[in-house]
């Protein structure tokens, strides 16, 4: 199997095991969540993105290796190196190609990296010390749940079999001849279906056992009242339109170094500056009344001549995820729609001397739309995935669909939302219906229910469809996009609004972390023998 052909498995695994939530969530960094500890079992069901040559020897060593301690349970070199793997998939998964930025070199082992040079930590000490922080929230949790009695659900069961039987896919379709071997290249010598599939019970417990205790976690209006505190504005959302003016693009002169890089001096760019601040005055004195008004005065500036430069547009913006230098205008309580204004971008260094020296470098023109408080109900839905067929591979692994390709799809959703209509069209046989039909992971076995669904959550046709103002309980509708054909059945709307939601969450984050921490304090990981250990990892071998 060549490396591309590895490369384009490790894509599509990756994108299988994602839901439609989960797509727009990692598109969409703003999102809130309740509270779950992060297990490893997250990032098992996810790409898998270091993969290595396979080696024929049979793993008992590494199975019968004490390479560490959880209070007086013993880990094995194979569990330790699931944790371990499953660190650096997570760390790669974020990061990916710019991993480097990080200091890693991908084409060097990790235990010859150098993470931390005060510790002289390297960056295989950095994921042991990542998985054995792991190992003590899992079992501080599982031992907890053991302790009280609690076995694994059925329905988490069925999601490690899923899990296992989607590798074993993977495995052969790609080039492995079974689960085993698949396991075995990602996770190690000596890992396999057996030893993933104990690793996976134990994150599976735990995070059962977690999700049932926060939700004994409740809260009353007095708590949530009490949690805004002074600052209201936390849990209420913002649209507005941005333009930087940086000074930079203003600088002239300047003089080349050996190594062909021009700089400016003091007064070089004091004279960029106040460049760049008169073009922003200029620009906020247009005659601007609408986005696309703002948009067309940013085209017409003389710095933009040459390009198809236009406003950065935030919408719904949570008050967290509002830059800092202009937050306090656009929260400001009087702002109206269509108010603009002109900010300083101050930037804070440090000199020679340790003395801190601010730097305006640039100027922010900001458009206000408008906010909202978000106390609004949420709304719960059912929907039925069919995926469009066929398809064109690019180059960069996007698929494409034709029209006729996508009508299809389009035709089938539409003769089965037909067949349900024709039946007891009641939610219960919605949800039969998705439960046999959809592809959506996320949702399939639950009937393809979404609860607690909110404003620009999902992508965008399917939440204009859930937030249409017509909407009601039973309603029915055929929805497309990207990932495929979705047939709608409408639940109705939540009871809780998602200001009160977004407070209950923190609230529940908080103390859900605090126990956490508590039953850590009595856990304690020792590494014993970490010589089994993919520690000599290279990122970049194929």
């Amino acid at each position: 199997m060549s490396a591309s052909e590895k490369k384009k498995a490790r894509h599509e695994h990756y994108v299988a095991q994602m839901t439609e939530k989960q797509k727009q969530e990692a598109k969409e960094s703003k999102k809130l969540r309740l509270y779950t500890i992060i297990f490893a079992v997250v990032i098992a069901l996810m790409i898998c993105v270091v993969i290595v040559t396979t080696v024929a020897r049979s793993g008992i060593i590494e199975r019968k290796t004490t390479a560490a301690t959880v209070n007086d349970t013993k880990i094995s070199a194979t569990e330790l190196n699931h944790y371990y793997m499953d660190s650096v998939n997570q760390f790669m998964s974020q990061f990916g190609q710019y991993a480097a930025l990080s200091g890693i070199d991908t084409t060097k082992p990790l235990d010859e990296q150098i993470q931390d040079p005060e510790t002289n930590k390297t960056w295989a000490d950095y994921f042991l010390e990542s998985a054995q922080n792991s190992m003590k929230t899992v079992y501080a949790v599982y031992n907890e749940a053991v302790a009280n009695n609690y076995t694994l659900s059925a329905e988490g069961a069925a999601q490690i079999d899923a899990t296992i039987n989607n590798m074993g896919a993977y495995a052969k379709l790609y080039g492995y001849p079974d689960a085993n071997s698949y396991i075995n290249a990602v996770y190690g010598q000596g890992c396999n279906e057996k030893t993933y599939r104990k690793y996976m019970e134990v994150q599976m417990i735990a995070s059962e056992y977690a999700t049932k205790y926060s939700e004994t976690l409740t809260y009353d209006d007095a708590a949530l009242r009490a949690a805004e505190g002074d600052n209201p504005n936390a849990y209420s959302a913002y649209s507005y339109n941005s333009y930087f003016v940086p000074a930079s693009r203003f600088y002239e002169g300047g003089t080349k170094g050996e190594d062909d890089q021009v700089t400016y001096s003091d007064e070089e760019k004091a004279a960029g500056l106040e460049a760049s601040k008169r073009a922003a005055e200029e620009l906020l004195a247009k005659d601007i009344h609408s986005i696309a008004d703002f948009d067309a005065a940013i085209a017409s500036m003389p710095i933009n001549a040459e390009t198809q430069a236009k406003s950065t547009t935030f919408d719904h913006a949570l008050y967290s995820r509002i830059n800092e230098v202009v937050r306090g205008w656009v929260t400001d309580a009087s702002r109206t729609e269509g108010d603009m204004t002109m900010i300083a971008n101050e930037v804070e260094s440090t000199d020679a001397d340790g003395n801190t020296v601010k730097t305006t470098n640039g100027y922010y023109v900001v458009y206000f739309v408008g906010s909202t408080d978000n106390n609004f109900p949420m709304v719960n839905v059912r929907h039925i995935l069919l995926p469009y067929e066929g398809g064109t591979q690019g180059e960069n692994g996007t698929t494409t669909y034709t029209d006729e390709e996508k009508a299809a799809t389009k035709a089938k959703a539409e003769d089965l939302l037909n067949q349900f209509l024709s039946g007891d069209a009641t939610e219960d046989a919605f949800a039969a219906l998705a439960a046999e039909k959809s592809t959506d992971t996320g949702s399939k076995s639950n009937g393809g229910l979404y609860e607690n669904v909110y404003p620009g959550q999902m992508v965008p046709s399917f939440n204009d469809w859930c937030f249409d103002s017509s909407r009601k309980p039973g309603d029915t509708g055929i929805v497309e996009s990207d990932y495929g054909v979705h047939i709608m059945y409408f639940v109705g709307n939540t009871d809780i609004t998602y200001r009160d939601f977004m407070i209950t969450n923190e609230l529940r984050n908080a103390d859900m972390k605090k126990w956490e921490e508590t039953l850590a304090e009595n856990v304690t990981v020792n590494l014993v023998n970490t010589s089994k250990v993919k520690t000599d990892l290279v990122l970049g071998k194929k």
